[in-house]
């Protein structure tokens, strides 16, 4: 799906919000570098989820509240589709509520953003997400899901699950749903910053988990992380 002319590969992306304003802002704003090119636009969940099929970009750029389909459930159409498996939805909504932001990693997005986010920053989590990596900013997505997490019993399948790992990796995954990065991982737990990449792909692959996102979403369901714990 990434382009590559030969220099640095070309991220693909497919804008999908209601106004017309909006994406016609968005696209200069995420092409102002020129390693990032917008390859189509959709006024609509169903006519995103259509557009996304048709191009299968690298990243797919995702409002919430939309008309015929929203963006929640687009994003989890996207996500249980096997021939999207390379595409990543990173949600740009006007949205802050607790549950918009539990749903949609919940769904299956891998970052959420607010549409006041810098220009830089905007490019900055496109390509993040493109890397293959969650875009957990501790004030977008930790607290809010401290928060979201109150209100929400604990899930007893997945206490089983956490159940069943080992303490080290327990203390990560703890650690992950605190939104804390890699490094911070390392650092706190004594760790090389090698070993706890290696404790976080091990959680993936142990708790089928698709990204960070859904780790970071199993320990709060799972009871692991309390909300203002």
């Amino acid at each position: 799906m990434t382009v590559d002319t030969g220099e640095a590969p070309t991220i693909r992306v497919v804008l999908v919000d209601d106004q017309e304003l909006v994406r016609a802002g968005l696209r200069p704003l995420a092409e102002h570098e020129g390693d990032i090119t917008v390859v189509g636009e959709a006024a609509d969940g169903r006519a995103g989820l259509a557009r996304v099929r048709e191009l299968r970009p690298d990243v797919v750029l995702m409002d919430l509240r939309m008309p015929l389909l929203d963006g929640i459930e687009a994003t989890r159409a996207i996500v249980a589709d096997p021939a999207l498996r390379g595409v990543r939805v990173l949600v740009l909504t006007t949205f802050d509520e607790d549950e918009h932001v539990v749903e949609a990693l919940r769904a299956g997005a891998a970052g959420y953003l607010l549409k006041d986010v810098s220009p830089g920053d905007l490019r900055a989590a496109v390509r993040t997400v493109a890397a293959g990596d969650s875009l957990l900013a501790p004030a977008v997505t930790a607290t809010v899901m401290r928060a979201a997490a109150g209100s929400r019993a604990v899930d007893a399948r997945l206490a089983a699950l956490v159940d069943d790992l080992t303490g080290r990796e327990r203390e990560v995954l703890e650690r992950v749903g605190r939104g804390l990065t890699n490094d911070e991982i390392a650092r706190d737990l004594y760790l090389s910053p090698a070993t706890a990449r290696t404790y976080v792909s091990r959680l993936l692959t142990r708790l089928d988990a698709r990204d960070r996102a859904a780790l970071v979403v199993l320990a709060y369901e799972s009871g692991l992380v309390r909300p203002g714990g």
